[in-house]
């Protein structure tokens, strides 16, 4: 540097964490209800490691009836947003997520609900 002819070797190293999401509670089992009556429950959603705003998208399942109908019983709503979003402090801020089950047919089911970011994770 600045006409020295030394040489200089600089090793950066460094760990890339991949964002990722919790939930609380883990899973979800909401209680049966007569038909056609919503049941609903709120879930908190944790980001961790998002070093920039993102945006959760929703997949909910559809079911296959038995006389061949598909119904989505499942929604959801975000209260505050659905933004992950980094605090003053670094971390992210944790999301409200409400979902819903309602039916006007009978049905039992285990299903999953996928939650995405904008990055597709």
């Amino acid at each position: 540097v600045n006409d020295n002819p030394s040489h200089y070797k600089i090793t950066l190293s460094g760990i890339v964490k991949s964002p990722k999401i919790n939930f609380q509670p883990p899973f979800l089992m909401l209680m049966p209800v007569p038909l056609d009556v919503k049941t609903k429950t709120a879930i908190s959603i944790i980001p961790q490691g998002y070093l920039r705003q993102s945006r959760i998208q929703v997949k909910l399942p559809e079911l296959e009836l038995e006389d061949g109908d598909w119904i989505c019983p499942f929604s959801v709503q975000f209260p505050n947003g659905q933004h992950i979003t980094l605090s003053s402090d670094g971390t992210n801020k944790e999301l409200i997520c409400l979902i819903s089950f309602r039916s006007s047919r009978p049905v039992s089911l285990l299903e999953n609900i996928s939650f995405i970011d904008e990055e597709e994770n």
